[in-house]
């Protein structure tokens, strides 16, 4: 199975290096325009935060046609990224919830792949990442759009003003760098630090939205949130954003134990649950898209969806755009599954 990121070295490494592509891909099929956020796309097929390190990952993964594409969630300073294991292949045991167990044994379909990650949201220093988002950007097609994520580094004494004014800063930063579309990440399920759970807090999460909205200028903002376990969450939380944003990335993972057999956590002490990826989420995302889509008709709200969970064959971005999404963005499957997109184009040119 192609793995365009070793898993086996570092974060560091992986950047430096560029994804690994094993083949050269054929050529993405021609399709209508569509729309996204008010922009021509050749497709709504894209990749969420996570796997686009840095420009050469986004140029990598734009030629073999993925048109929507989000630079990995940066910061105003630098952040190391947690040591290695930082990502790991897992078995769910068919189950829905509960722990999932680090395994080498993948399936023969890599379709039917999980895997978990935990990085910590590292980020280069602002200089080298404003400098390389314009890089990215200057190196895309007509039709191809860049999302930039970005997040919060909050310091000890810092109050929701404080916190605000750094999603600010950093959405100003990724505007004049090119982004195309500013992302807030109010969800990481593998950080043991508060910005990671902002979207639990409804308040907060428009407070730090309208800060961000004003600093994006004309750009589109989207919000990354996580799984909503309660449905009138969800709701509250569309309906507190709506008209400050112009959508939502959802999901971004479902926290759940991730164990050696042994039952120690494979990602070391104080790091119990992560981010877990692939097929084990696929029916809860498509769930939680489903509702917030019926929401969004029902309250005739001015919020695109872009989904995101487990998606890696045509059946499953179907799921998402038949439940009402706007965009399917891929996060983990691109890894292993690198040409997918030219396969779902195949499938479908509507997409």
């Amino acid at each position: 199975m192609i793995q365009t990121y070793d898993i086996r070295k570092s974060y560091q490494d992986n950047y430096d290096a560029g994804p690994r592509f094993d083949l050269d891909s054929k050529p993405a099929p021609e399709s209508p325009s569509k729309t996204f956020l008010g922009m021509s796309v050749r497709s709504r097929i894209g990749i969420a935060a996570g796997l686009l390190l840095n420009s050469r990952w986004i140029l990598g993964y734009a030629e073999r046609g993925f048109d929507i594409l989000t630079y990995k969630t940066v910061r105003s300073s630098y952040r190391p990224c947690y040591p290695i294991p930082n990502w790991v292949f897992v078995d769910d045991e068919g189950r829905i919830d509960g722990p999932v167990f680090a395994t080498e044994e993948l399936p023969q379909d890599p379709s039917e792949v999980s895997s978990a990650v935990c990085f910590g949201m590292p980020s280069m220093d602002p200089e080298i990442w404003r400098e390389d988002v314009a890089r990215a950007k200057a190196g895309l097609q007509a039709g191809q759009v860049l999302i930039v994520s970005v997040v919060a580094t909050p310091q000890e004494g810092w109050g929701r003003e404080e916190v605000a004014e750094d999603f600010a800063k950093c959405a100003r930063w990724a505007v004049e760098a090119g982004a195309d579309v500013v992302e807030a990440n109010f969800s990481c399920p593998n950080v043991c630090t508060p910005e990671g759970t902002i979207y639990q807090d409804v308040e907060l999460s428009r407070f730090i939205a309208g800060m961000t909205r004003a600093a994006a200028g004309d750009k589109p903002v989207l919000l990354k949130v996580g799984h909503f376990a309660e449905r009138e969450r969800l709701r509250e939380f569309l309906c507190a954003v709506d008209g400050v944003v112009n959508g939502l990335t959802l999901v971004n993972g479902v926290s759940r134990p991730v164990l050696r057999r042994d039952g120690s956590p494979v990602f070391g002490p104080g790091y119990g649950t992560a981010g877990v990826l692939g097929r084990a989420i696929h029916k809860p995302s498509v769930d939680n898209v489903s509702y917030a889509a019926s929401v969004v008709r029902e309250e005739k709200l001015a919020l695109a969806l872009a989904a995101v969970g487990g998606v890696s064959r045509a059946s499953d971005a179907a799921d998402f755009f038949e439940a009402g999404a706007d965009a399917v963005m891929l996060g983990s499957s691109p890894m292993y599954l690198p040409d997918l997109a030219i396969e779902l184009k195949d499938v479908n040119p509507a997409w």
